[in-house]
């Protein structure tokens, strides 16, 4: 069993990527501890160190407060289910919005994003094909691209910098989430500019995120990132480097959004917010 420091070490340098799949692994470790000691002490201070990880992302967040207000071991259970299950629940919509010969652009890498593009795809029994943008400066558009290609999706992976040009070819862009607030969608950085291209060219933005990515936090952070992983050439330390993970898309982009309840107009969500 990994200690807390190994688990918190995993999710802060990128082997555990993503909202949901960081709370799930957090959550896994949880409960072996509350199966070995109950929630006492050491289960309070693993859940303290845990709250300082990824803190922009909110899933996590959200499943140690419910956990706090019901310590107990069907509770960590019954938010692994949801989290495991969130992809399933909401890729029954996507027949609604996904239709057959559909082009679509996608950005980054979500696990619900890649659910609800490969259930269009099962259903239809058609092909749907996919353009993913790289998503610099982890590449993490490089994952969605072979995972969509290894279930038969053809896939054009491009450079972030060619979404403009790219966006009148397709029919719609589909994201995921990493916190959904009141001024608008946390995503990861460049979303925002991908939503203001596919506005300008009068492509819809779908976002597919489940309501533990609701974020009602009043402190509210956007995450920076090592600069070497824009910069890593050692001989250029004198060059200041900014590296945000995040940014905020306003509800005025999005044209829906997506999760286990249904689908839903920017408007219409932040009036639930």
């Amino acid at each position: 069993m990994k200690t807390i420091v190994q688990i918190t070490e995993d999710i802060e340098n990128f082997k555990v990527q993503g909202a949901n799949q960081i709370a799930l692994y957090g959550l896994s470790f949880l409960r072996k501890v509350a199966v070995r000691e109950g929630f006492g002490p050491r289960f309070s201070a693993a859940t303290k160190r845990l709250e300082k990880t990824r803190s922009t992302a909110v899933v996590l967040h959200n499943c140690l407060e419910i956990i706090k207000s019901s310590p107990k071991i069907s509770t960590i259970d019954s938010l692994i289910d949801t989290l495991t299950t969130a992809g399933k629940r909401e890729s029954i919509y996507s027949d609604k919005i996904i239709k057959p010969g559909s082009k679509i652009m996608t950005y980054c890498h979500s696990g619900e994003a890649m659910s609800f593009i490969k259930h269009a795809r099962t259903a239809h029994k058609n092909k749907i094909s996919v353009i993913a943008c790289k998503t610099e400066p982890l590449e993490q558009g490089v994952t969605t691209a072979k995972e969509l290609s290894a279930v038969g999706i053809p896939v054009t992976l491009i450079d972030d910098n060619a979404a403009g040009f790219f966006i009148n070819e397709v029919d719609m862009v589909i994201v995921g989430a990493d916190a959904l607030r009141r001024e608008g969608v946390v995503n990861k950085i460049g979303t925002s500019l991908l939503a203001q291209a596919a506005a300008g060219a009068s492509t819809p933005l779908y976002v597919v995120a489940n309501s533990l990515k609701i974020d009602h936090r009043r402190s509210f952070r956007i995450e920076e990132r090592p600069a070497t992983e824009v910069l890593p050439k050692k001989g250029l330390r004198k060059i200041k480097v900014r590296n945000p993970a995040f940014d905020i898309t306003p509800w005025q982009f999005v044209t829906m959004l997506v999760n286990e309840n249904g689908i839903f107009t920017g408007k219409q969500f932040v009036i639930l917010l």
